[in-house]
């Protein structure tokens, strides 16, 4: 699964240039108005998404037919697709922290005292637990459908987990639960185990897809 992983990862260092051009230009336009948090979480979310990139190459080149036939399993080509998904969002995550920070602190939206560096870890986990939730469900789009349609149906991987989050947002709001310091530890905890479970909910499914398709 290394192979795979390196593999996506040297094919995807050509959009480096751009993709950090654009993230950018989000950190002029996001941090003045929406704050260093959502500009974490856009970082986080726009990278997740070079995922699906990585299937462009892999048709483009034809390597998937080449791959199936040699003597690795199905399930490893897809863990390692999601093994780079994690990677991306990782990266992004840390990179909207990083600028963010710099943003932030030009702008006046953080302080750099133990509260506001503590929230600013605390979204960057976050914002990774996000990617991965929005990103895993584009995978097995993409087995099933390919890179060009599965950019189109990229949409419904990020809406359907986004309507999910902000129904559970406003059930919250509804039933007015505040999220305090004390509580803030056990919703992470509590989340990663979601994310785990759907994730490896996404896995499966995408196991199951690769393992019927026809190369």
């Amino acid at each position: 699964m290394k192979s795979f992983v390196l593999k996506d990862l040297y094919n995807i260092g050509h959009n480096i240039k751009s993709m950090l051009f654009i993230l950018v230009l989000f950190a002029f336009c996001l941090i003045p108005g929406s704050g260093v948090e959502g500009y974490i979480v856009a970082c986080a979310m726009l990278c997740s998404m070079m995922v699906v990139t990585t299937f462009s190459f892999d048709d483009y080149s034809k390597w998937t037919r080449y791959a199936v036939v040699m003597p690795v399993a199905r399930k490893e080509l897809v863990m390692g697709k999601f093994a780079v998904l994690a990677i991306f969002g990782a990266a992004g995550s840390l990179f909207g922290l990083l600028a963010g920070s710099v943003g932030g602190a030009v702008t006046k939206k953080i302080t750099f005292d133990p509260a506001g560096i503590g929230q600013l870890l605390s979204m960057t986990l976050v914002a990774w637990i996000a990617s991965l939730v929005f990103g895993s469900m584009s995978i097995p789009l993409a087995f099933k459908f390919g890179a060009e349609k599965g950019r189109v149906l990229l949409v419904v991987s990020f809406l359907v987990p986004g309507a999910v989050c902000i129904g559970i947002y406003k059930l919250l709001e509804l039933l007015e639960v505040e999220i305090s310091n004390q509580s803030a530890p056990i919703l992470v905890c509590a989340a990663s185990v979601i994310v785990t479970a759907w994730c490896y909910a996404m896995y499966r499914i995408s196991c199951l897809v690769f393992s019927k398709k026809e190369l």
